[in-house]
């Protein structure tokens, strides 16, 4: 099993997202993922730079694997363009790069004004996009005229060796199903353990990525408001996550999120106990690789207390499954 490091775009600055980098591969991680966003989940994150610049900054100051975790291909820039995107931090990073896809939220794809359809509709598109940018990959004139996408004489020219894996996101039953059929492997912000069995037997036992989010500082208790004042929104239920447009009406929604639900859905604080405990389930379910990334100002502290301390750990658990 792999452990790797979350770089969030949503909180930290560009040359903060590189520092991380950096020091994630000299704590003993093993890979990166990185999000790609074009608005923060609230303003109280901050910040969203454009991840195709960062994953070529990435590439120069350390060669741990990267993820894109996850890109939507259909909307805010077409197949076309993340084809090339995509093609160009491969070899850059000298083939160690996983193109990571999703459907997508509207707080990022809205921009140009098209609607926001269906969650059927939004998985269509992602398989013709998929589909399109495989035939991009194989550096040929690409002429594609499909229910969602128009290709005219395109060529993708710096490619690498050879194409990147695609994993593709999935949180529901049709995402995962489409995640079995289309994908080289799987990615999942949860760790619960029944759409990761549905998976690996719908696949064939392809690989599955699972990412999580603790808060290390100096106390639980600065952990919690820290992680409640950036994060509330990861407790929001069901579909908001991909249907609000805005940062504000995620705040807004984010007012129903409680202070006490958000210590007990996350690690917060530094004890390093309570960090493994929480990790735990995403190493016995079965994940062949775990992203943890860090809430807030303490990531240096993070980095090297899971270096120490948590990685060696899980390591442990991993080997004891």
């Amino acid at each position: 099993m792999r452990f790797g490091y979350f770089l969030s775009t949503e909180e930290f600055t560009p040359a903060e997202l590189v520092e991380q980098a950096k020091l994630a591969e000299e704590a003993g991680f093993d890979a990166l993922w990185i999000s790609d966003h074009f608005h923060p989940w609230n303003d109280e994150q901050g910040e969203a730079p454009f991840v195709w610049s960062l994953i070529g900054a990435i590439s120069q100051v350390c060669s741990l694997p990267v993820t894109t975790a996850v890109t939507c291909p259909t909307y805010r820039i077409s197949p076309v363009v993340m084809a090339q995107a995509a093609a160009t931090s491969a070899v850059m990073l000298e083939g160690r790069f996983i193109f990571g896809v999703g459907s997508g939220e509207a707080l990022n794809e809205h921009i140009h004004g098209e609607p926001w359809p269906s969650a059927d509709v939004r998985l269509e598109r992602l398989e013709e996009a998929v589909e399109l940018i495989r035939e991009l990959w194989k550096g040929e004139f690409t002429n594609h005229q499909g229910k969602y996408y128009t290709s005219d004489t395109a060529r993708i020219y710096t490619l690498p060796d050879s194409p990147p894996p695609i994993y593709v996101s999935g949180f529901g039953p049709k995402a995962v199903d489409l995640a079995a059929r289309i994908g080289d492997g799987y990615i999942t912000t949860s760790p619960e353990a029944g759409p990761l069995r549905e998976f690996k037997e719908k696949s064939g036992g392809k690989p599955a990525q699972v990412g999580l989010k603790v808060c290390w500082a100096d106390s639980e208790e600065e952990g919690v408001e820290e992680a409640h004042r950036l994060w509330a929104n990861s407790g929001l239920p069901g579909e908001l996550a991909q249907v609000l447009p805005s940062p504000r009406h995620f705040e807004q929604a984010s007012e129903l999120v409680t202070k006490e639900s958000t210590a007990e859905s996350l690690a917060c604080g530094p004890d390093v106990d309570a960090h493994v405990d929480y990790l735990r389930p995403a190493v016995e379910a079965g994940f062949d690789e775990l992203y943890v990334g860090n809430i807030g100002r303490h990531y240096r502290d993070m980095l090297t207390t899971y270096g120490a301390e948590v990685l060696p750990r899980l390591r442990e658990l991993a080997a004891q499954r």
